[in-house]
């Protein structure tokens, strides 16, 4: 198991960027779909910092 701090902007990036590879390139690999998807509801919802 490894574990990996992200950044706000970091962590929108990565969800940003499974979604978009779920929506366009994962019509013919099914194997990585899941992958994707398993990764995707791993991650938790990026929290947006109040500014004061």
């Amino acid at each position: 198991m490894y574990t990996i701090e992200l950044e706000t902007e970091e962590l929108q990036l990565l969800r940003s960027a499974l979604g978009s590879y779920l929506q366009a390139f994962g019509h013919n690999e099914a194997d990585l779909v899941r992958a994707a998807r398993a990764v995707l509801v791993k991650l938790p919802e990026p929290v947006e910092s109040q500014a004061s």
